[in-house]
């Protein structure tokens, strides 16, 4: 939009709930009030992380940049769970994990399929990038799964052994993620290079122009200080907002936490989507999926024991592994055949709203 000769990004309108949420929280307002406002807040800073960090990728290269996507694409709900952590709300790490995942490859990857597949009637993607992507997501559902089968069928076990299990499993993922890192950083690299910038690209990277390194790093880094502030306000008031709406601490983590988390994929992957860069689109929810499912969730349980005392194991309730295993299948179906249409748009998004659904009535 454009007010008078100054053309503004309407995402960034949103940065007024910044100190909108400051102010109520030093007024001590209603911790509904502070929840919805400090979530709106982090939206636009989540937006803001996620454009230093394309700059800095465009000017340092497409390898560091990529490193600086895997570190920073996330950082949204990294922090938040952080904080939830340290306040021992477990069950909303690991929901908000459960919501990252199934939020990326259902609800982002949908919306970018569907407003893509209006504009063109058919878009073409690298099969064997995407396969691959699909492939490293149900590992990830294994890493989920066999805690809570042993949980079901060791009977008697303690839980001591169950955090062991946990910590070993949440290994070997965090070794595989680095090694997916050197394949699509080094050895297969041209898999996910794409097609280029599309022209109808252009006259949005015109602003990127003007961002040196040095306002990127800047940028990146305040963006990450308020984004740690708004998800303090956040975490602090989710439990009362939890009891006034009726909803249950593992829905919030799961649809209204990961959602806000994930801000920064959703706008780009759609957008990528509508300029007919699928292979792009792809890479940014089913990439971030892999990053929160190999990366985040392994640090997390890394961090538990070192800095909480409380160690968090990967014991998911029955639901949310069945709605990971649900949501990498479907993602898998659609990946075969390099090509995509809005109709599987519409399935993906139909299956993100019937486990929605479901979540909010979960006891």
């Amino acid at each position: 939009m454009k007010i008078g000769n100054i053309k503004i990004d309407t995402l960034s309108l949103f940065l007024i709930f910044v100190p909108v949420s400051l102010i109520l929280e030093l007024s001590h307002a209603g911790p509904v009030w502070i929840f919805i406002s400090s979530a709106l807040a982090i939206i636009p800073l989540a937006g803001l992380m996620g454009k230093a960090t394309e700059y800095l990728a465009e000017r340092l290269g497409s390898g560091l940049g990529a490193l600086l996507n895997a570190s920073f694409g996330n950082a949204a709900e990294l922090i938040i769970a952080l904080l939830a952590l340290n306040k021992g709300l477990y069950d909303v790490v690991k929901a908000s994990i459960t919501g990252s995942i199934i939020g990326n490859i259902l609800l982002v990857l949908g919306l970018s399929v569907i407003f893509g597949g209006l504009k063109y009637e058919r878009q073409t993607f690298n099969k064997t990038a995407a396969c691959m992507g699909a492939t490293l997501l149900t590992l990830s559902a294994i890493g989920l799964v066999v805690p809570a089968i042993f949980h079901r069928v060791a009977g008697n076990i303690q839980v001591k052994q169950e955090q062991e299990l946990s910590l070993e499993i949440a290994i070997v993922l965090f070794v595989t993620y680095l090694l997916n890192l050197l394949f699509t950083l080094r050895t297969h690299k041209h898999l996910y290079a794409g097609d280029g910038i599309h022209p109808e690209g252009m006259e949005e990277g015109i602003a990127l122009k003007g961002w040196s390194k040095g306002k990127s790093v800047m940028v990146l880094l305040i963006s990450t200080v308020f984004v740690a502030i708004m998800a303090e306000f956040l975490v602090g008031a989710v439990e009362h907002t939890a009891k006034v709406f009726g909803m249950t601490e593992v829905f919030v983590g799961v649809i209204l936490v990961a959602i806000i988390g994930n801000a920064a994929e959703h706008s780009t992957a759609v957008m990528m989507a509508a300029k007919n860069q699928m292979d792009l689109a792809m890479n940014i929810a089913i990439g971030s999926s892999i990053q929160i499912a190999l990366f985040v969730a392994p640090i997390l349980v890394f961090l538990s024991y070192f800095i909480f005392g409380q160690p968090m194991d990967l014991l998911f309730t029955t639901f949310e592994v069945l709605a990971i295993v649900l949501s990498v299948g479907i993602v898998s179906l659609i990946s075969m055949d390099g090509e995509s249409n809005w109709m599987e748009g519409v399935q993906l998004m139909a299956v993100y709203i019937i486990l929605a659904i479901a979540f909010y009535f979960l006891p």
